[in-house]
């Protein structure tokens, strides 16, 4: 196995991602090294590459957080994973373990998380770093190809809907139904509601109406809000925001029924106004939701591993990523994107030991 591997990184915000050969990582204490074998491309890598968040990453760095491989290595000390296993390496890269966000599983919003393709080097790369105590653990059964996507867009949904608090047989609206919204359609069905999905692109929403959705409204229309609204007996109990536009944010509080919960997921730069009077007079909740945490991760693999959500896949190259990103940037990706790293795993298991002890 050669010592070294190809990794796409953002050397500078706003260009175009350098194919580069780097050096294979080698694991410290409490480290593991993967081989990658596909990582989802997801919404959020494009705001890194662009640097569009307050809280910036810093160049050069390699992005990819839906990344799924093989644990060829461990470092010292490790227990939790052994060679061989697959694994995925999540947005949630690591966490302190003992702050209070952490110690009331809560660890998504640890002051001194770590995260993937951001803080840390991610997925677009033939080998990565993980923590072992964060990996989630790929159930027998799912591919990794099929697994890249519900690390980042699947878990994501699922913990967004879960924070609607809705009840199975109310109502949960999703507004965006392309990489997001295609899987939390999957996931809210799954969990026995009634779905409403919500999109300008009449592609996406007769996709939403073959995953099952109970209703189907093109964003574009005139007061959308009141035909909603007027279909569901008063608005969705829960309603999940996916696409990154302020203008569905700001949509998705007026479709929220009196005693609801509008939960955003989306992050377009900006802000948005809120209707005060409308919000306070009929007790609507507006509550963010930031991926999800460990056992959010195994509870929606495991939907997956039983048949019950699967996501719409378009395979590409590593050598493709910057004409994905673009895409995503159009529009033009009507669900998920997943770079393919694919070769034999036993040829990757017998070879990595020898080959970083080589180096």
């Amino acid at each position: 196995m050669a010592k070294t591997m190809q990794a796409a990184v953002v050397t500078a915000f706003g260009q175009p991602l350098e194919i580069q050969q780097l050096n294979i990582p080698s694991p410290g204490a409490g480290q593991i090294l993967v081989k990658t074998e596909a990582c989802g491309v997801c919404h959020t890598d494009l705001h890194a590459a662009k640097g569009d968040w307050p809280l910036k990453p810093t160049p050069p760095f390699i992005p990819g957080h839906e990344a799924i491989g093989i644990v060829v290595a461990l470092g010292a000390g490790v227990t939790a994973v052994k060679e061989g296993d697959r694994v995925g390496v999540p947005w949630l890269y690591s966490a302190c373990g003992h702050c209070e966000h952490c110690l009331s599983a809560w660890e998504t919003v640890c002051g001194e998380a770590e995260f993937g393709g951001y803080t840390q080097n991610g997925g677009f790369a033939e080998y990565l770093l993980a923590d072992p105590n964060f990996v989630a653990h790929i159930p027998a059964g799912l591919s990794a190809v099929e697994a890249a996507p519900l690390i980042c867009a699947g878990v994501t949904t699922y913990k967004g809907i879960k924070e609607t608090q809705a009840r199975p047989g109310e109502w949960v609206a999703i507004s965006g139904c392309g990489g997001l919204g295609h899987m939390a359609i999957q996931y809210a069905k799954a969990m026995g509601f009634k779905v409403a999905g919500i999109d300008i692109d009449d592609g996406k929403l007769a996709h939403a109406t073959r995953l099952g959705a109970d209703l189907v409204i093109n964003a574009r229309g005139d007061d959308v809000a009141a035909q909603l609204k007027k279909e569901t007996g008063g608005g969705a109990h829960g309603f999940l925001i996916t696409a990154p536009s302020l203008a569905a944010f700001k949509q998705g509080v007026e479709m929220t029924r009196k005693r609801g919960t509008c939960v955003l997921v989306g992050l377009p730069p900006g802000e948005f106004p809120v209707p005060l009077f409308d919000v306070v007079a009929n007790c609507i909740t507006v509550r963010g939701s930031f991926v999800g945490t460990r056992k959010d991760m195994a509870e929606c693999l495991q939907f997956a591993a039983d048949g019950k959500v699967k996501a719409d896949i378009e395979l590409q190259p590593l050598s493709a990523i910057n004409n994905v990103l673009d895409r995503i940037e159009h529009g033009d990706v009507p669900s998920r994107v997943v770079i393919d790293f694919s070769r034999p795993v036993d040829e990757v298991t017998r070879s990595t030991a020898a080959a970083l002890a080589d180096a």
